[in-house]
């Protein structure tokens, strides 16, 4: 969401940082509706004190035994006019509200331009391909071949875009979330939190799912969805709150799993666990102060690489342009682990940086202590990370030729000591 004032003084500094989304100029609109609503609320206002006076009016002249015939037909006629504005009101409102609801954030002034994600920049990148010695296989490929990923038993249980995985893969993906927890908890400080993985609508709007992307969800009752991320739960604790500046940074972590519907994905990655109804995935959330919210960017996405640092997988960062920016975000870096199975780059974490978006759609405030009034907070997300695609990286870097995997010497220690997954006896 959007403030008002600051579009109604800046109205080409708006429509520019739209044109750069390849949007539309929206300022004129909604500044007109804005005069609309506040026009009426003045009439309205007009009409009650009106109403007040003649009210007063009525008592005086039943008191002084007059007439007030007239007087208490000013007042019905008052009435049904007040009622008739209240209503152009809230229809006015609910416009102006739905058409900022809308809208999405204004990219950062050094987010680069470009229309998709073949103009993203490169930032930099983090050891080296894996020397495989042989045709590298897919994670799909050496998960069927170890008898630990079934396809087909998920099929029958769920559909397609499921997967069911046994044994030591089972316990490699569990191994993984801990490991990332650790990580978030242990190095930089982030509380770890074990929050609902059912939200209502207020939950999602705040965060910018809803209302635009609806059929993204996946909705369990009238009012109630499962999370597509734990930022929606995390980023959620302090709607409707005024923190005090002592609570800022606000670092939250936390393990579950999520739930997409995969939309807009028919077609994509239709083969292996990359792109799932339901996967896990550790989530980092902050809350900070507005002077803080770049530089805390950067300390989020270097919780996210020391992962793939510690597992030792081949990695690059990139910033995405504007054509490639999610709704809510004005800068995010996504993460892109590189699978010698694909011979490419695949997204793994996406960290993206808020202002005060997010802020505004929850309430989200904060005081200065000895000044007057509440500003909102800034929020940033990332993953740190998605576990089911590490654990494909995993497989896909650490692969042997004889179809073993070795286990990453960080992750030994959650796995009791496992160096190498083998195939199950048929």
């Amino acid at each position: 969401m959007f403030d008002l004032k600051w579009i109604r003084e800046n109205p080409d500094a708006f429509d520019s940082g739209l044109a750069r989304r390849g949007l539309d100029p929206l300022s004129n609109d909604i500044i007109a509706l804005d005069s609309a609503r506040r026009d009426t609320q003045t009439a309205l206002q007009e009409m009650q004190a009106q109403r007040n006076d003649v009210s007063k009016k009525i008592g005086a002249a039943k008191a002084n035994g007059e007439n007030a015939k007239d007087l208490i037909g000013t007042v019905a006629e008052l009435k049904k006019s007040i009622q008739k504005s209240e209503e152009s009101e809230r229809q006015q409102t609910e416009k102006l509200n739905q058409t900022l609801s809308e809208i999405p954030n204004l990219p950062d002034a050094d987010v680069p331009d470009g229309s998709d994600e073949s103009e993203n920049q490169e930032l930099r990148t983090w050891g080296e391909k894996p020397n495989i010695g042989f045709d590298a296989k897919e994670h799909f490929e050496l998960g069927e071949a170890l008898r630990l990923m079934d396809f087909e038993a998920a099929a029958r249980i769920s559909g397609s875009r499921f997967v069911v995985l046994k044994g030591a893969l089972a316990k490699m993906e569990r191994a993984l979330g801990a490991f990332m927890i650790d990580i978030a908890t242990d190095e930089f400080e982030h509380t770890e939190i074990a929050p609902p993985l059912l939200v209502r609508d207020e939950a999602l709007f705040g965060t910018g799912q809803l209302p635009k992307f609806a059929d993204d969800l996946f909705r369990v009752e009238p009012d109630l969805w499962l999370i597509p991320t734990a930022e929606v739960s995390l980023t959620n604790i302090v709607r409707e709150q005024i923190l005090d500046t002592a609570e800022l940074p606000m670092r939250l972590t936390a393990l579950t799993p999520c739930f997409r519907s995969e939309a807009g994905a028919s077609g994509k990655d239709t083969r292996g666990m990359f792109r799932q109804h339901q996967f896990n995935k550790v989530e980092l959330v902050s809350i900070v102060h507005p002077d803080n919210s770049i530089e805390e960017l950067d300390r989020l996405t270097a919780c996210a690489e020391e992962v793939l640092k510690k597992l030792g997988l081949h990695y690059r960062v990139v910033s995405l342009c504007t054509g490639d920016l999610g709704f809510s975000a004005r800068k995010t870096y996504d993460i892109e682990v590189w699978l010698p199975g694909q011979d490419r780059f695949r997204e793994i974490s996406s960290c993206s940086q808020f202002g005060d978006f997010q802020a505004r759609r929850m309430d989200a405030r904060f005081k200065e202590s000895g000044k007057k009034g509440t500003e909102f907070v800034h929020t940033l997300n990332g993953s740190g990370l998605a576990v089911g695609r590490t654990l494909i990286a995993v497989l896909e870097n650490y692969q042997q030729a004889d179809g073993s995997i070795a286990v990453p010497d960080a992750l030994q220690p959650y796995m009791g000591g496992l160096k190498t997954i083998l195939a199950v006896n048929t």
